[in-house]
């Protein structure tokens, strides 16, 4: 038998679907084989020949779980426990493929031996997940054994911080927590700064709905988030530093813990850091549970302990931070693309990217497409590869893929706004984005097809953002409410001329006077919803109809009468008693009866019911 490594991922996603369940099997099955191997504190089977280990996301998230055999390059998905005794005695025993647990490319129905043949993985460039999904997230030794820890070690014994900010100054990062600032140009702000004490700050308290970026990376490669923050501390002149992850992420905090403790227990964070001299601690802090303390001061204010509400700036953090010490936050995706810029200079990373937004960009890609998961592109990739390329297609209502099903692409959030099929070539980066009323945001990436209603995408964003307002200034917290309730007129029925313009121009007022970002960037989704759909919004204020029949209020339900047959079914499904007619003839719906529930078309064979969805 060969020696092989069976890697199994272990991120959030594929854990929810069992892969604990695959790991034991596999625990027991290799035993059964006659195998010596065994199962490690650190949940490692290794008996010399084969080595069984988890990893963090793997990023096709809806084929999970998802088991890798190296070095044969198989990858299987949806893989159960009941998957795991042919696995064994035909790959790991005998080296043979198991064709039916391999991916099906849908565009052209062939079976993909491994990561290297599906479309999904080909097209991306995995630079911060470059490891992600292939070494032990718990094991220091095997981060150790990939290259890890030599740029902070080269920063600590070779570089002064100001090397180390014209390094990542000369690369051009910018922050990828969805302002696009100069990393560089901050480091240095702060380096500059005269304080005896300063502290540096991982944020990785990400909040958007859809989007798990940070988490994955957190969980699937923790020691590259640290040696990012060691890095940034090296820059700044900072010996301090602390993770604030957002406290609904417990294996992501799990990770993070004991990513530090290794760290710590082998002398590389502590007092004399690589023998430098230089000392350098770091804490892990759970989040306030709140989407504003991603907000730079508000996240400060929670680590000092007290309401996580942002404070007008300037001063900045870089000057006046933590403790009224210069600080330096940066996103984990930020910090997790430091240490490879380190190591391979900023020349090899500009190579990645657009000029003014080099390297890449993750992002969760959902909704209605036929791969969701999370990617990296370069910037600068467009839309159309993501969404028909990465993504596979658009999914009608019925799940099958169609050219025509794309609607619109919402991107970066409750910050973020809609991009429809006329973007679809633009070019995805800090810039392009702005010019079309979006930005990149965190990196949230939702698709949606005809049979969403724009209306009620951009009244989801505004209920979270209205609810997660810390309520400090009155613009955002008086200003979302008051959006919420316009488009509840207009989702219900009350909507007229002025509604529509109240909306345009609160929006405006709303962005311009908001304290912080989450109320600047509040009204995005509204009002690019306006721009690019005003039809459907004119649609629900005028016509009192809502083309995709998701509005309860504005919907209309009928009986074909050319396709009911009179068999009665939607009569026994009402619960109101709204339907009624003689046996085997067209039935009628008093609409003053009916509750809108859906009942009916559910229950009707012949698609005779229009004007609701089942």
């Amino acid at each position: 038998m060969n020696s092989r490594r069976v890697i199994l991922c272990a991120g959030t996603g594929c854990v929810a679907n069992g892969a604990w369940k695959v790991f034991a099997e596999f625990q027991t099955k290799l035993a059964e084989s006659g195998s010596s191997a065994t199962l490690t504190a650190d949940h490692t089977v290794c008996d010399g020949h084969v080595h069984v280990s988890k990893s963090g996301c793997q990023g096709f998230c809806q084929m999970g779980p998802l088991v890798t055999v190296e070095p044969d390059g198989i990858l299987y998905t949806k893989v159960q426990p009941a998957d795991v005794a042919e696995i064994v005695q035909r790959t790991i025993l005998n080296g043979e493929v198991v064709e039916r647990l391999l991916y099906v490319d849908p565009a052209t129905r062939r079976r993909c031996r491994g990561t290297a043949s599906i479309p999904f993985y080909q097209r991306q460039t995995r630079f911060v997940l470059k490891s992600c999904g292939v070494i032990d997230p718990e094991d220091i030794n095997e981060y150790l054994e990939d290259g890890g820890y030599a740029a902070a070690s080269k920063a600590y014994r070779e570089m002064t911080g100001e090397d180390v900010c014209k390094v990542i100054l000369d690369s051009g990062l910018r922050g990828r927590g969805g302002g696009g600032f100069s990393t560089g140009r901050k480091w240095d702000l702060a380096r500059q700064q005269a304080a005896q004490k300063k502290y540096v700050i991982c944020n990785g308290d990400e909040g958007d709905p859809g989007a798990f970026m940070d988490r994955s990376v957190m969980e699937g490669n923790p020691h590259s988030v640290i040696e990012g923050l060691m890095i940034a501390g090296r820059a700044v002149g900072a010996d301090k530093g602390y993770i604030y992850v957002r406290a609904e992420y417990p294996l992501a905090v799990q990770r993070m813990r004991r990513a530090v403790e290794d760290a710590e227990r082998m002398g590389i964070l502590g007092e004399n850091v690589f023998a430098s001299g230089h000392r350098m601690q770091c804490e892990v802090m759970e989040g306030a549970g709140a989407f504003v303390c991603g907000e730079e001061t508000a996240m400060i204010a929670s680590i000092e302990g007290f309401r996580g509400m942002p404070s007008p700036k300037p001063p900045f953090p870089a000057q006046k931070g933590l403790k009224r010490r210069p600080t330096v936050i940066n996103n984990v995706e930020t910090l997790a693309q430091v240490p490879r810029i380190i190591n391979e200079g900023p020349e090899v990373y500009r190579q990645l990217g657009t000029a003014q937004s080099p390297g890449t960009k993750t992002f969760a890609l959902t909704g209605h497409v036929a791969n969701t998961g999370l990617i990296e592109v370069p910037f600068g990739t467009t839309l159309r590869e993501i969404v028909m390329n990465i993504g596979g297609g658009v999914t009608d209502s019925k799940g099958k893929i169609s050219k025509s099903a794309l609607k619109a692409v919402q991107i970066g959030g409750p910050s973020g706004g809609c991009l429809t099929s006329e973007h679809l070539d633009l070019p995805l980066d800090f810039d392009s984005l702005r010019t079309v009323g979006a930005m990149v945001g965190s990196g949230g990436l939702v698709v949606l097809n005809q049979n969403t209603c724009m209306v009620g995408v951009a009244r989801f964003f505004m209920d979270f953002t209205q609810k997660e307002s810390c309520g400090k200034c009155v613009l955002c917290r008086e200003g979302t409410r008051q959006l919420l309730a316009l488009l509840d007129d207009i989702i219900e029925g009350r909507g007229t001329a002025e509604t529509l313009e109240m909306l345009e121009k609160l929006g405006a007022a709303v962005q311009k006077g908001s304290l912080c970002g989450l109320g600047k960037t509040a009204p995005n989704p509204v009002l690019s919803t306006l721009k690019y759909f005003r039809k459907e919004y004119e649609e629900h204020v005028f016509d009192k109809v809502c083309r995709t029949g998701q509005c309860k209020a504005l919907i209309k339900p009928s009986i074909n009468a050319a396709r009911c047959k009179g068999c009665g079914l939607c009569v026994k499904a009402c619960p109101s008693g709204a339907i009624s007619g003689e046996k085997k003839q067209p039935y009628k719906i008093d609409q003053q009866l009916c509750i809108k529930c859906g009942a009916c078309a559910k229950a009707c064979n012949l698609g005779a019911v229009e004007g609701i969805h089942a």
